[in-house]
């Protein structure tokens, strides 16, 4: 019997992508590498192949995997007085007001595609050109620019993608004006790029010709990437960190991630408690994210810290803690129940592109909440901090699960509030991801506010927290945008996606 793969991925060009691989044989990681590498090529603004990118696999047989292709600290070889320049401060009206820094010095070294290609060759049954080609294809025939991207560039593209001959062709209309969602967009450059890199493997974009020229414009612009760095890059094969949640076992990213590691730590504490109420659910975000924005935030060892917190929990609960926005993600199941969630992100970008490529840069130094410590202040081969969690799930009924979502520091509290649903409340897939959410967030001064959705429950949850809440009335893309696949017990596969932001899913 023919293999069929359920995908829950961004767009229609994403999912096309992932199913245009099904129907050549592939399997799960086919279809999410594929639909990644499409995502990654057609929504500029939103993700980029130059950016970070972590794959967990869950094969039919054996043990979860984490490839870990996060961005990393460059610099290698650089004098000190190299850091600290090379960027320039963007104030911009998104999320509520978000200041960052762009431009060259705020570019990381990318690992996106490189952490796509590894999963092609360990877990894919398709060619690395098979699941690359679709991504080439709709840059050179058109894809459609959806709402998310269109709405993020309606308040940056002149603030930050204005400033770059190559950034302002690729993110506006031929006339210059600003996309709006269905407009049909060309990246020809990039299809080149693309087609080279089928050819040649992800290594154009870091030994390569790409690479040798971003390294030049980097030395050109004040930028940290040098070609030491670029050589150095290693896509890291880790453990992925697993919790029993009701009767499934869940892996979900490990440290150095911070996502993964505060993920575990609430799923944890929702599985001692049971049943949780929303009264429990607010507790916990309270005490982990207050722990996260003034311990783990600001760690140099990001892996030693975040095992160490995962073992201080595991002893003594909560008690025992020490005192992106711009992301997509694609999950696919299988029906020989392999599993496969990808979640990449480049930052809000860094407003420039390697000239002649249609390449966007990442901005993953420039974003003040990935870098407590300051600007450049890490040393370079540092992975970054990551708010990504793709996560994988089995149960003993033979249930399989790949889920994620975008959306920066509310990732965790996403994926929190929906595992809790479908894997101690027994909600059904669309159920688990429909209903509301809410999300403590910590203010300069320390203070706590509950950011959540309409909902009667949740509001007299706040007050009996004695909290100030704010109500971003229904289905808020502020909350995430999970996309999941499953395999029922029976062998049945299905997709769903998140109301509150733009989703594609199909089962093939």
């Amino acid at each position: 019997m023919r293999r069929r793969v359920a995908v829950a991925a961004t767009g229609p060009s994403s999912l096309a992508a992932g199913q245009a691989v099904v129907a050549e044989g592939g399997n799960a990681v086919d279809a999410a590498i594929a639909a990644a590498v499409t995502s990654m090529s057609t929504e500029p603004g939103i993700v980029s192949l130059a950016g970070g990118a972590f794959v967990t696999v869950w094969p039919a047989s054996g043990d979860p995997v984490l490839l870990d292709g996060n961005v990393v600290m460059p610099g290698r070889g650089l004098p000190r007085e190299a850091f600290g320049g090379g960027v320039r401060e963007v104030v911009t009206d998104y999320g509520g007001g978000v200041t960052m820094y762009a431009g060259h010095g705020s570019v990381a070294v990318p690992g996106a595609l490189a952490a796509c290609e590894t999963a092609i060759a360990r877990f894919g049954s398709r060619p690395w050109a098979s699941v690359v080609e679709p991504a080439a294809a709709a840059c050179r025939d058109g894809y459609p620019i959806g709402g998310a991207a269109a709405r993020y560039l309606s308040i940056v593209a002149d603030v930050l993608f204005g400033h770059d001959d190559g950034a302002r062709t690729v993110t506006r209309r031929p006339d210059g004006s600003p996309f709006t969602a269905g407009d049909v967009a060309r990246n020809t450059e990039l299809a080149a790029v693309l087609d080279e890199i089928s050819r040649t493997g992800a290594s154009l974009l870091t030994t390569g010709e790409v690479g040798r020229a971003l390294a030049s414009e980097m030395v050109a612009n004040g930028g940290l990437v040098t070609e030491a760095d670029l050589a150095a890059y290693e896509v890291v094969v880790r453990e992925p960190l697993r919790r029993a949640v009701g009767v499934w076992d869940i892996a979900v990213n490990p440290p150095p991630s911070v996502g993964g590691p505060m993920l575990a730590v609430m799923l944890g504490e929702l599985a001692r408690t049971g049943e949780p109420s929303w009264d429990d659910i607010l507790r916990i975000q309270r005490a982990v994210l207050s722990y996260r924005v003034t311990v783990h935030d600001h760690s140099r060892d990001l892996e030693a810290d975040g095992h160490t917190l995962l073992a201080s929990v595991d002893r003594h609960g909560l008690a025992g803690l020490p005192t992106s926005a711009s992301t997509a993600h694609i999950s696919a199941v299988d029906s020989d129940g392999l599993a496969c969630a990808v979640t990449m992100s480049s930052g809000y970008g860094a407003g420039v592109t390697v000239a002649g490529t249609g390449l966007l840069l990442n901005n993953a130094l420039g974003e003040p909440e990935l870098n407590r410590l300051g600007l450049h202040a890490l040393t370079p081969g540092t992975r970054l901090a990551s708010n990504m969690a793709p996560t994988v799930g089995r149960a003993p009924d033979g249930r399989v699960l790949a889920v994620g979502s975008p959306g920066a520091d509310r990732i965790t509290t996403a994926l929190m509030q929906v595992l809790d649903q479908l894997c101690l409340q027994g909600a059904d897939l669309d159920a688990a991801i429909r209903a509301p959410r809410m999300h403590v967030r910590f203010g300069r001064s320390g203070a706590a506010l509950v950011e959540h959705e309409a909902d009667p429950a949740i509001a007299a949850a706040v007050t009996r927290a004695g909290l100030p809440g704010l109500d971003h009335g229904d289905l808020s893309m502020y909350f995430g945008g999970v996309g999941a696949a499953y395999r029922d017990g029976a062998g049945g596969l299905r997709a769903a996606g998140d109301p509150r932001r733009e989703a594609a899913v199909g089962v093939s």
